[in-house]
């Protein structure tokens, strides 16, 4: 299982966004430069995870062409017991985030460079494309989106959340935000099945036992997860913590191959970010 769990650095960008849309109002058509840098306690695909348990470093730069229409680019560096800030690659991305009232639609494609040694999760991920819409009220929004994943073989997402954002102005001119969320994750799932048929005789040949093996592809829940993203801003700055934890599902393991073996449990992780707008 080499992919990467983009989600959730999606939905950190829809909150930023979100959060701070009413202060763009007189600047809808101004391009902005955005740079900052995030760092991710537990890298994992859904609560799966390679054996080493890496951390990540992302720089981030960020060209907003408009108000709604962006492009980005991430290094990545990966920590683990074995390496130390070591680049595996770079994730670009192009998006359209727009934001009212009572909707936020986001459209987004992915591309990511990878080094072809990269041992990172998320390293067979060869393109990405995905949807998301939420629609916006005092009490609950409520989130549904799609993806389709694109390396060895085409995979396709679902995503459903609901969360509670809570936008405070404070008198030193910033501002808080804090959005307690539930997500439900979903996806096709491509494994092999190998079993026994065992084939009649007749009096002449006896009978046989036959191994088989076969694809197979579901469409299986694949994690539940709860977090607590929080958001604090001034002037051109923006700080982000964000304190999840993840019941991974479905774990497709093989009898005999831990190496061909999903890796997975329930965990706590963590994401903290800082950018600054031009």
């Amino acid at each position: 299982m080499k992919r990467i769990q983009i989600t959730g650095a999606i939905l950190c960008l829809v909150l930023l966004q979100s959060a701070f849309a009413q202060t763009d109002t007189t600047e809808k058509q101004k391009i902005k430069f955005k740079i900052g840098i995030n760092y991710n306690s537990g890298l994992n695909y859904y609560g799966r995870t390679d054996s080493l348990k890496s951390s990540g470093v992302f720089p981030l730069t960020e060209l907003w062409l408009s108000k709604d229409v962006y492009i980005n680019a991430a290094p990545v560096f990966v920590n683990n017991a074995v390496q130390s800030m070591e680049y595996a690659g770079t994730v670009t991305s192009l998006g359209y985030l727009h934001v009212t009232d009572k909707w936020i639609t986001n459209l987004y494609v992915l591309k990511p460079f990878y080094k072809q040694s990269s041992q990172l999760v998320q390293s067979a991920l060869k393109a990405q494309t995905g949807a998301s819409f939420s629609k916006l009220n005092k009490v609950l929004n409520f989130t549904l989106g799609g993806d389709i994943k694109f390396s060895d073989k085409i995979d396709f997402g679902a995503t459903a959340g609901l969360d509670h954002l809570i936008r405070k102005e404070l008198k030193n001119g910033s501002v808080f935000v804090i959005d307690p969320s539930i997500y439900a994750y979903a996806g096709t799932q491509n494994f092999s099945n190998t079993y026994y048929k065992k084939r009649p005789g007749n009096i002449l040949f006896p009978g046989s036992t036959e191994q088989i093996n076969e694809s197979v592809t579901k469409f299986n829940v694949l994690a539940y997860e709860f977090s607590v993203p929080v958001v604090y801003a001034k002037g051109k700055w923006m700080g982000l913590f964000t304190p999840s934890y993840i019941l991974p599902q479905n774990l497709i393991t093989v009898a005999g191959r831990p190496d061909l073996s999903e890796r997975g449990e329930n965990m706590f992780y963590a994401t903290l970010g800082l950018k600054y707008i031009f």
